[in-house]
């Protein structure tokens, strides 16, 4: 075993088996897939029990208590750990990143530790989004190389791949319950002195349903950096 693709889900039923489908091809041969699921109302799940009993590489993570992207993502991430994988990349399930970079990463991380999907570096775009949230977003990608230290590009991008060395050390210093957990994740890594790169992607609007993360929602993160800062 030596990549784990982890996939944190809550109602993504339209796009799962297409996420899943799309890294198990993505060029990586060794790579598995774990999805975490919250009891999606909608049987994301029950779509991925099915998967799992046609594919061994496919598996099946459900949360029923303390639920929440932030927890779904530290279980996850734990679960591969205690697996063995050498190697973690985690994205969103509903489309919005292209599985065809996780080759690239798994070539890049042989020179890192950390690799980011960038949207704001050289190659990388992001026209799809509105107005304002591409004005938050910018916003929050200063603000956090500002307060954490952390001099990337995107800071807020959740796509990233990190080597199980780097994780273990901090796994269990992780608290966050929600999206944030982002951010915790990366300002973990920056302390434990891990050499981040950056590799450009295009992000793409979700393939259907919609977003769980609004502006408002972003914004009020952005105030939880002060309180990492000074407790972590």
């Amino acid at each position: 075993m030596d990549t784990l693709a982890v996939v944190c889900t809550y109602n993504e039923a339209t796009n799962i088996k297409t996420v899943v489908n799309d890294i198990l091809n993505c060029g990586v041969e060794d790579i598995e897939v774990l999805v975490a699921d919250d009891v999606s109302p909608d049987g994301t799940y029950k779509i991925v029990e099915e998967m799992a009993k046609e594919n061994p590489k496919v598996h099946l993570l459900l949360r029923k208590e303390k639920r929440g992207r932030g927890y779904a993502g530290i279980d996850a991430f734990k679960w591969g750990i205690q697996k063995g994988y050498k190697y973690i990349v985690e994205l969103d399930g509903d489309g919005s990143h292209n599985p065809k970079y996780i080759k690239d990463f798994r070539e890049l991380i042989n020179s890192c530790d950390v690799v980011i999907g960038s949207r704001y570096v050289k190659g990388g775009s992001d026209t799809q989004r509105g107005f304002l949230r591409q004005i938050v977003s910018h916003l929050s990608r200063r603000y956090l190389q500002f307060c954490i230290g952390v001099k990337v590009a995107d800071a807020t991008s959740g796509y990233r791949m990190f080597k199980k060395e780097i994780v273990e050390q901090y796994i269990d210093k992780l608290k966050a319950s929600d999206p944030f957990i982002v951010t915790e994740m990366l300002y973990y890594a920056k302390k434990t002195k891990a050499n981040i790169k950056e590799y450009p992607i295009a992000f793409l609007e979700r393939a259907s349903g919609t977003s769980k993360l609004k502006t408002f929602t972003l914004i009020k993160y952005l105030f939880k950096v002060i309180k990492l800062r000074i407790l972590a």
